[in-house]
């Protein structure tokens, strides 16, 4: 089912709004979206391109022959993908402003997938605010640590 949902890049200059099925995410695993991103994997939504709404366009980068990425050149927050002919635009998950709906449904470009990265749950776990060298950061700029 199909939902609008908002999403934009980490200092605020470029927001989007976008109908996605969020049960329809899946973590990209090939070797150009972790240099891209800098991650071990990434995780997008598909959507069609006429179903997004810039506000305002995004900076593009021509990242192959084939493709090109949206990305904030303000904060360098890396927005998508899209082949140059496509009809779709895939949206990185993470840049939603919650993306708490989305679930994965495949894994792409296994043949590049990191395995050690497929499972951590069973190493240990510590929450931003249990960190004093992030809390103490944040207190003496006189925030809170975000989520």
């Amino acid at each position: 089912m199909s939902t609008t949902m908002t999403g934009g890049c980490q200092c605020g200059r470029i927001r989007y709004s976008a109908e996605v099925e969020p049960e329809t995410a899946y973590l990209c695993h090939c070797r150009m979206c972790r240099r891209a991103t800098g991650g071990v994997s990434i995780a997008f939504i598909n959507a069609p391109r006429d179903k997004v709404r810039w506000e305002p366009e995004p900076d593009w980068y021509q990242s192959s022959p084939i493709a090109h990425r949206p990305f904030c050149s303000n904060c360098g927050t890396p927005l998508g993908f899209a082949f140059l002919d496509g009809e779709n635009i895939d949206i990185t998950v993470g840049s939603f402003d919650d993306p708490a709906p989305f679930r994965p449904n495949q894994n792409y470009a296994t043949e590049s997938m990191l395995t050690a990265w497929t499972d951590v749950r069973h190493l240990p776990g510590m929450t931003s605010v249990e960190n004093p060298s992030v809390t103490d950061r944040w207190k003496a700029a006189g925030l809170e640590p975000p989520e």
